[in-house]
């Protein structure tokens, strides 16, 4: 009798099994893809009153960039003394072999082996977020990736076909990018890393965004006087404002 009443109940059972395990697959057969990485929003968020990033971008400048790219409209005297950079540290880790303080920042590279090298001289940096906007710099510099096709090795998703090569890839990694059809045209999905960077995803987003940062403070270095010194401009043009109302008012009180 109690192997009567087993056998019942597994048999009963059963399609409660049937239903749960069809339950726990629905999701599985009905789960989408993720999402597409949308690029094209990311904001640098940077900040040039940021004087600890800007030192931080300094310096990545000088150790990654300067290589090939100058600061023409920038002198070593005038970084240090707007980012509080010491004459020592300036010497021993900024300032290039053979300058001196006064003199403005270059790049060792000579133009005939950059062309020879990328099929072009790479431009000068010191206006380059005033020309192209901070986020495009910030993009630029995120979405480096594989293209055996290119002469460099690399593509860029914001400049396809740079010539500048990816450089930073020890740092941020090496990244595939997996592309989707959409009709007759490829658009990026996403990326996969095949050899991660000596960063981490977080350290070398704030890598990037300190060196934009620089770039941004090198476009205008006066840039965070203009603007302390706009709003008491404004105030004085504010009161200057009332009291010419209030001189007018005096001129034409007979009047009225």
């Amino acid at each position: 009798m109690r192997k009567l009443a087993t056998v019942l109940l597994s048999l009963c059972c059963l399609p409660l099994a049937a239903l749960a395990a069809e339950a726990s697959a629905e999701p599985a057969a009905t789960a989408e893809p993720p999402a597409p990485v949308d690029w094209q929003s990311w904001h640098a968020g940077n900040s040039v009153s940021d004087l600890a990033s800007l030192q931080r971008g300094a310096r990545n400048f000088m150790n990654y960039c300067n290589g090939c790219h100058a600061l023409k409209y920038v002198r070593y005297q005038r970084m240090a003394n707007d980012l509080k950079i010491s004459s020592q540290v300036l010497e021993a880790d900024l300032l290039a072999p053979g300058s001196g303080n006064l003199d403005y920042i270059s790049t060792a590279l000579p133009s005939a082996d950059a062309v020879n090298w990328f099929g072009k001289v790479p431009p000068d940096l010191s206006l380059i977020t005033r020309s192209k906007g901070v986020d495009y710099v910030y993009r630029f510099l995120k979405t480096f990736y594989v293209d055996a096709s290119s002469a460099t090795g690399s593509n860029n998703l914001a400049d396809p076909s740079a010539a500048m090569p990816a450089v930073l890839s020890d740092l941020g990694g090496v990244n595939q990018a997996v592309f989707r059809q959409v009709g007759d045209d490829k658009v990026f999905d996403h990326f996969l890393t095949s050899v991660p960077g000596s960063m981490s995803s977080a350290q070398y987003d704030q890598f990037v965004r300190d060196t934009v940062n620089f770039l941004d403070y090198a476009g205008e270095p006066a840039q965070i006087e203009r603007r302390s010194m706009g709003i008491w401009v404004v105030l004085f043009l504010l009161l200057l404002t009332w009291l010419s109302w209030l001189l007018k008012k005096e001129y034409w009180k007979e009047v009225h």
